[in-house]
């Protein structure tokens, strides 16, 4: 009997090392999956650093649409070469974080599990600053590249959004 035992546990563990691991985003979603079900208000933040002078928070605020767990192929973060990021355009920068999560220079590519989430939008604050330009994901009226409007659908993972204040 405990012959079969090991067996069958040596068989599975081929099975379960095959499996992509799963970031926080997807544990996420299966561990309060009530947070993000469809219907529910949840709002993405940026800013807010600081002990003293405290910087300004802006936010994105939306009603979940959909939220699932899909497996993704991770790639090389895209570099600029003889750049920091601190000096990418805004448009290097954007590419970057749509990349994200990537892996850096040397990194073997292999396959995550993400919780992505889809929410269309009903309210935000952006930062108009020029130093804001590569900090967050909103700048200028804008999410990413893309301008913000009332009832469009933005992706993101699971953890980077919270639920709305009361």
């Amino acid at each position: 009997m405990r012959v079969l035992v090991l067996a069958l546990a040596l068989l599975a563990l081929p099975l379960q090392a095959e499996e992509a691991p799963l970031r926080p985003s997807a544990s996420l979603l299966f561990k309060y999956p009530e947070l993000l079900r469809p219907g529910s208000c949840t709002v993405y933040r940026e800013g807010g650093a600081g002990w003293i002078m405290v910087e300004p928070m802006y936010y994105l605020r939306g009603t979940v649409v959909s939220s699932e767990v899909t497996t993704r192929q991770l790639q090389q973060c895209p570099a600029v070469p003889g750049k920091t990021r601190e000096q990418y355009t805004r448009q290097e920068y954007v590419r970057l974080v749509q990349a994200t999560p990537c892996l850096a220079a040397g990194e073997a590519e292999r396959e995550v599990q993400l919780g992505i989430v889809r929410l269309r939008v009903d309210d935000w604050e952006t930062p108009h600053v020029r130093k804001a330009e590569n900090t967050g994901r909103l700048y200028r009226g804008q999410f990413l590249d893309r301008p913000l409007q009332q009832g469009m659908e933005i992706e993101l993972e699971a953890d980077l959004l919270g639920p709305c204040d009361p």
